[in-house]
């Protein structure tokens, strides 16, 4: 019998399991970052890695993999001095990650990537809203047109930058995974999002949710932020919700990994947060093809769940 598809799976209300960190396990791998677009290189210099950590999360039990595309719209490959490789890069990327399910031979969805990232991550750096909206369509687009399954927005954090990405990923007509980042506040009153500014973590969810996503993700959060990010778009959406957070910080241009979240104390954090309705479960920066197969065992491949 064919393996489900991630799709079918939610309908039946069964968990699918992501994969980890890309650009983190690329960098652990000995990728180095780039000031201006984080991971978005690794595809040209480092391909031969970029497949291997896509064959990794695969093997660790992911159902979706997750393109290295995060940092790869033209305005960033500009900014780090290789903008006339934008597509060569971008298709290059799903390739890889094809290849990596290929050889599999496992029924492994491709999320196509999707960052409102600015370059060097600095707010100041944003294009003109005209130029950012035409960007993040032209990479969307290229992804759809590369044949990934879906369009993963990933990090959006607020009402402006992030509602361009939203708009760009859906009118690619693919189904859309809405990933949405926050912090607790530092006086530890509430959330808010992953911006400088402090913004209400409410207000992107008010924004960006009423625009029809097929999943909503509370991704490359903080292990303690989870569990009320997810409360706060449950009081907003009934649709299937995931979680992929994030271990360690960022101390540009690399990730610093937090040794003490141990792949077993992933697995804690995530029954708290499947018995809060997450169907979707894995990691972002941090989290290992170790992580992985530890959130595998405890809940895909144990025949005492789902």
């Amino acid at each position: 019998m064919a393996a489900m598809s991630w799709r079918e799976k939610l309908d039946r209300g069964q968990l699918v399991l992501l994969d980890g960190g890309t650009g983190s396990e690329l960098q652990r791998r000995g990728v180095p970052m780039n000031e201006a677009a984080w991971s978005g290189l690794a595809v040209h210099t480092h391909p031969g890695l970029v497949r291997e950590v896509h064959e990794a999360y695969i093997d660790a039990g992911a159902e979706v993999i997750i393109t290295n595309t995060f940092g790869t719209t033209r305005f960033l490959l500009e900014a780090a001095g290789l903008g006339e490789e934008f597509e060569n890069i971008n298709r290059n990327a799903v390739r890889l990650a094809v290849e990596a399910r290929e050889a599999s031979g496992r029924n492994v969805a491709i999320a196509g990537s999707l960052s409102n990232l600015p370059p060097g991550m600095q707010p100041r750096n944003y294009p003109l809203a005209e130029a950012e909206l035409a960007g993040l369509s032209e990479l969307a687009n290229l992804l759809a047109d590369c044949g990934v399954d879906l369009i993963a927005l990933e990090m959006m954090q607020d009402t402006h930058h992030a509602v361009r990405a939203m708009e760009a990923a859906l009118s690619t007509g693919l189904p859309v995974w809405l990933g949405l980042s926050c912090r607790r506040r530092p006086d530890g009153g509430g959330l808010v999002s992953f911006d400088l500014t402090g913004t209400d973590f409410a207000k992107p969810l008010d924004a960006l949710i009423p625009m029809g996503p097929d999943v909503v993700n509370i991704m490359h959060s903080e292990l303690d932020a989870v569990a009320p990010g997810m409360a706060m778009v449950r009081e907003r959406w009934q649709g299937p919700l995931g979680v992929y957070p994030e271990i360690g910080e960022f101390t540009p241009p690399d990730w610093a990994f937090d040794p003490e979240t141990t792949p077993e104390r992933l697995v804690e954090h995530a029954h708290d947060w499947v018995a809060q309705g997450a169907l979707l479960i894995g990691g972002c920066c941090g989290t290992t093809p170790e992580h992985i197969r530890a959130l595998n065992e405890a809940f895909i491949s144990s025949p005492a769940v789902g």
